[in-house]
C-alpha cells in the first residue's frame, strides 16, 4: 500500500507540475509575443504602413534606456491608422493594456470599450486609449522620441 501511494504522489506532482509550466509558458508567450521592438534613427521610430493595414491592432515596443514603453497602432475602419499607448488615463497601474475585439479597443482591466475609429487626440481621459501622436510620411507611420518618453510615466 505504501508503494502504491508514493507512486500516486509521484503522478501527481508531475502532472501539476507540467500543469504549472504549460500554463507559465502560455503566460509568457502571452506576455513576450504581443510586443514587437522598435528603435529609433534619428529621433524618430517608423513603422511600415504595410505591416499594420490589415485592421488589427498591432502592439510595439520601444526601450527608453531601461524603460519600456508600448503602444499600438490599429487601421480603423474609416482608413485612418490610429496611434495611443498600449495603457488607458485610468488604469495604466494595473499594466494590462487593451486587446481588439472586432472595430473596439477593450481595456483589459475594466473591460470598457471603445471604438477604433474614435481613438485620437481629442478622445482623452477616463480609461480612453492614452494618444500618441504619429505621423504618415510614405509608406511609414512615424513617431517622435519624443512622444514616445511622454508616455514613459504609463510603464
Amino acid at each position: 500500500m505504501k508503494a502504491n501511494n508514493t507512486i500516486r504522489m509521484i503522478w501527481t506532482v508531475a502532472v501539476i507540475g507540467i500543469l504549472l509550466a504549460g500554463a507559465a509558458g502560455v503566460y509568457a508567450f502571452s506576455l513576450g509575443g504581443k510586443c514587437e521592438k522598435v528603435k529609433a534613427a534619428a529621433g524618430v521610430v517608423s513603422i511600415p504602413v504595410a505591416k499594420v493595414a490589415d485592421g488589427k491592432a498591432h502592439y510595439f515596443r520601444f526601450d527608453d534606456g531601461g524603460k519600456e514603453i508600448n503602444f499600438l497602432v490599429v487601421k480603423g475602419s474609416d482608413g485612418a491608422y490610429r496611434t495611443a499607448f498600449d495603457a488607458c488615463d485610468v488604469c495604466f497601474k494595473e499594466k494590462k493594456g487593451y486587446e481588439q475585439k472586432g472595430d473596439a479597443m477593450i481595456c483589459k482591466n475594466c473591460n470598457k470599450k471603445f471604438a477604433i475609429d474614435r481613438i485620437g487626440p481629442h478622445e482623452v481621459g477616463g480609461c480612453n486609449p492614452s494618444y500618441l501622436p504619429s505621423q504618415v510620411k510614405g509608406s511609414n507611420i512615424t513617431f517622435t522620441v519624443t512622444d514616445l518618453k511622454a508616455g514613459a510615466r504609463f510603464f
